[in-house]
């Protein structure tokens, strides 16, 4: 089905297109690299539990699986994408001051699922707008992008500095403080009218286009990509608070963090040298068995004396366990999706990660009271699931 026509306006190029994209995507990419690794570490400080600290990190992942693709819909219906960004950054900006009340168990929940449904959209609205350039002006996405994860390292790392000098109370004033930043960076989005397709994760593309998807193949290979992907849940909940538990500065914990971009980018950089030959079920299968030696060793090596630099090494399989579930949702989709579906096939992904990301955060509280550190061999488990899902998925590839 060809795209609608453009109107004169939307053929003009707006002024330094890419370099806005650009600064959106770093400026909103901050945020999110302050609160996943040392929000953790903020709620145990203020007393919580594991438990409940699964709880808020887990029910918001719930909230936005089901409000995300709505929200990013109804963005395509507003005159223009840009002015639905502003607005969802400011709304997480105010949304976020709610961290500096008393923080009891039901404000810090409250707040958490608020924050999700304004902040959750940013990232796929960015998309929508960098992917319309894209098709509108011959726009590179990977060199507006790219510095989206630049900006990701950099707050890895700043933000377990900045935590170094001060301590884990300034958390909500870090994030609080970059979405401040991101607001006024959010102005300078180009204004380009309606989209001609539906934007990344939009529910009206899923509610038309997703029921021609659900064939055996697709279902189980992103099935295999959410499981493995929600393997990591435990890491991305408790790892820094364990980290800290031993004895590790919040500059090396930022560090830690920030090592496992720099490999996912590398394998972004040198996959095609050294995995573009492979199907999407061999490229998630090398995936989960990135992610079960990562999950295996972990325990391991502060008890055998390998120390920070053992970490290190096993942070370096983020480019395995992680980047390859990324870049085999993306084969899957470029192998066996028309290019009209597309969108609807990320939605699908999409749901299918976070789900299972929001349910095996749940699940590490219980394992991380009961277990410690050694809770990561469950995630064993879960990342074999999800290497079976491949294996019953291989003999449909070409059905």
């Amino acid at each position: 089905m060809p795209l609608p026509s453009l109107s004169p306006e939307q053929l003009i190029k707006p002024k330094n297109f890419e370099f806005r994209i650009s600064l959106i995507f770093a400026a909103i990419f901050v945020p999110q690299a302050v609160h996943l690794p040392y929000f953790p570490l903020w709620l145990e400080g203020n007393g919580f539990g594991a438990e409940e600290i699964a709880v808020i990190l887990s029910a918001p992942m719930f909230l936005r699986v089901v409000t995300t693709p709505f929200i990013t819909a109804m963005a395509d219906q507003a005159s223009d994408r840009a002015n639905v960004l502003i607005l969802l950054v400011a709304a997480a900006l105010l949304v976020s001051l709610g961290f500096f009340l008393k923080p009891t168990y039901l404000v810090v929940l409250v707040v958490s699922l608020a924050l999700a449904v304004a902040w959750t959209p940013h990232s796929p609205l960015s998309d929508s707008l960098a992917l319309s350039g894209v098709r509108r002006f011959g726009s590179n996405y990977t060199r507006m992008r790219i510095w989206g994860s630049i900006a990701f390292l950099c707050a890895n790392l700043g933000g377990g500095i900045i935590l170094s000098l001060t301590s884990e109370k300034s958390v909500p004033a870090i994030i609080s403080c970059s979405l401040v930043v991101a607001l006024l960076v959010s102005f300078m989005a180009p204004r380009l009218g309606r989209p001609r397709k539906a934007s990344p994760l939009s529910a009206a593309e899923i509610q038309d286009a997703g029921p021609k998807l659900l064939n055996h193949y697709f279902v189980l290979v992103v099935g295999s990509a959410g499981v493995i992907n929600g393997s990591h849940a435990f890491l991305y909940s408790f790892v820094s608070i364990y980290w800290k538990s031993i004895g590790i500065g919040d500059t090396t914990v930022g560090l830690l963090w920030a090592w496992a971009v720099v490999a996912e980018a590398f394998m972004f950089l040198f996959f095609t040298r050294l995995f573009s030959r492979h199907s999407a079920t061999a490229v998630m299968a090398l995936a989960g068995v990135g992610a079960v030696v990562r999950w295996l060793a972990f325990p391991l090596i502060w008890p055998s004396g390998i120390g920070v630099i053992g970490f290190f090494a096993i942070q370096s399989l983020h480019s395995f366990s992680t980047a390859l579930i990324l870049i085999g949702v993306q084969k899957l989709i470029v192998e066996t999706v028309p290019e009209e579906r597309t969108g609807a096939a990320q939605g699908i992904a999409f749901f299918a990660t976070g789900f299972s990301m929001a349910a095996f955060t749940l699940l590490s509280g219980p394992l991380y009271a009961a277990f410690g550190v050694f809770g990561f061999w469950a995630m064993i488990a879960v990342a074999v699931v999800g290497l079976v899902l491949v294996w019953m998925a291989r003999p449909l590839r070409s059905s």
